[in-house]
């Protein structure tokens, strides 16, 4: 059967695209998202929707949130701090799967950041998704 091999793509609107763009290359090493593919580190994905009512994502009228797996967490929260940008941290968010932290961009959307743990690719790798 036909099916799908991951997430090509995430698209979203912003007030001003460029200066976005530039952010995210600046802050999280995504490389010139505006004018390139971005060729990502082969990994796990989660793809889940949530309750309407989900507080989750933060504001309410919020219908997505990006969720980036990262290699350092410790690191890029450093250089995130050093730089300016407010990091959320909660004990309960660090899980078997791994670490996590939030952020926003400056339009305010909310971006997760994930540290796997070694744990979740094996859950992934025994569930036959590895």
């Amino acid at each position: 059967m036909a099916r799908v091999t991951g997430i090509g793509g995430v698209f979203f609107r912003a007030q001003d695209p460029k200066l976005l763009a530039e952010w995210y290359e600046r802050h999280l090493g995504i490389d010139d998202i505006a004018k390139t593919v971005w060729r990502q580190d082969a990994g796990l994905t989660v793809f889940s929707p949530f309750a309407q009512d989900t507080d989750y994502f933060g504001r309410d009228e919020q219908q997505w949130m990006v969720n980036f797996r990262v290699d350092d967490l410790d690191g890029l929260i450093a250089g995130l701090k050093a730089a300016g940008i407010a990091v959320e941290t909660r004990g309960e968010w660090d899980s078997e799967v791994g670490r996590f932290a939030r952020i926003h961009d400056p339009e305010g959307n909310p971006i997760e950041l994930w540290e796997p743990s070694a744990g979740s690719s094996a859950m992934a790798d025994e569930a036959g998704e590895g």
